[in-house]
């Protein structure tokens, strides 16, 4: 339960009714009178929720709790860390954990059971591990960071403060590389890391893989969705975020503040600028240069708008073959 006047304050939101308990989050249709939910602008308050974050020209005649806000949305995703279940257990080491003597555990560290912890690895302050975690020789996860059951962090990764890591995630694992030889492969063993920043999300069974001489590096504040593959020596920049199915080749350098739809592919060796947006299911093969939308499938990324006439025009390619199918017929007539 959450009082109503505790949600204004994280919300920074005016509260303009008396103040309430509220049990949960809940969608308009499902919110009942114990329930908080937000209105997007222009909506029509039609919800039996007993208190709403919306903005002061959308009140209407609601007639529950008001938490008057200028950004609905964002004040929902920061109410939704009250209502959020914490990953943390009881702080400690579970009996079934294994954690190599020479590991740095910092204060109130959780590690759940089945844990592996090796060689040299450093858990700062407040770090939670899920259970059957793996967490390789020389790693770093920074203060505060939240890793799910089931993550694989290989040898010599480095996450910063307060990642939040979701299950599936493997951190590490060899770039592939080989170079041919007369009929057969040769592995290019990867020699580099895996470096994360600071507020970094990644979901579930997504892969990171280590670079093969410098490191993977993906920088402070961006999200990742699930079942993304990013490839040895990648970049992303700030506060970029990747939808789920997004694949990206080697040594592909994505820009700051970027957003990239789902199942999006990136070819490899190439760099996107900062402040673009990739389209989903779009296959990018060679460098943006410009902020703005992208979109396109396997004929490659274009300007958004360009591919928009694209596909009106491919929409209209029968009834204009129609139409020179009868002039040709006219005239050979």
């Amino acid at each position: 339960m959450r009082w109503a006047s505790e949600i204004a304050q994280r919300t920074q939101a005016q509260l303009e009714q008396p103040d309430i308990q509220l049990k949960r989050l809940a969608s308009l249709d499902s919110a009942g009178p114990e329930d908080l939910s937000f209105l997007m602008p222009g909506r029509t308050p039609q919800t039996q929720a007993g208190a709403l974050l919306l903005r002061a020209e959308d009140r209407g005649d609601y007639g529950g709790v008001c938490l008057i806000v200028d950004n609905p949305y964002l004040a929902f995703a920061q109410a939704s860390a009250l209502f959020d279940v914490d990953w943390r257990r009881q702080t400690g080491i579970d009996s079934s954990a294994q954690v190599h003597p020479s590991a740095q555990i910092g204060q109130g560290v959780s590690i759940a059971a089945g844990c592996v912890v090796g060689a040299n690895v450093v858990l700062q302050d407040q770090v939670s591990l899920g259970p059957n975690t793996v967490i390789q020789q020389d790693c770093q996860i920074g203060a505060g960071s939240q890793i799910a059951a089931n993550v694989t962090l290989y040898h010599s990764v480095r996450v910063g403060l307060r990642a939040r890591i979701h299950s599936g995630v493997v951190l590490g694992a060899d770039g592939f590389g080989f170079a041919p030889d007369n009929g057969r492969w040769v592995k290019i063993h990867q020699l580099g890391g895996v470096w994360v920043g600071d507020d970094v999300e990644i979901g579930a069974n997504t892969t990171i893989d280590r670079g093969a001489l410098d490191d993977t590096r993906i920088e402070s504040g961006v999200k990742i969705d699930n079942q993304v593959m990013i490839a040895h020596n990648c970049v992303i920049g700030q506060n970029t975020a990747i939808a789920a199915c997004v694949g990206m080749a080697g040594s592909t350098r994505i820009g700051r503040n970027c957003t990239i739809a789902g199942a999006a592919g990136f070819t490899g060796h190439l760099s996107v600028c900062d402040n673009a947006h990739v389209g989903a299911m779009t296959l990018v093969a060679g460098d943006i240069r410009h902020p703005g939308a992208y979109a396109g499938g396997v004929q490659g990324a274009r300007p958004m708008q360009d591919w928009k006439r694209n596909v009106a025009r491919f929409n209209q390619l029968d009834q204009l073959a129609k139409r020179l199918i009868a002039l040709e017929k006219k005239f050979t007539d």
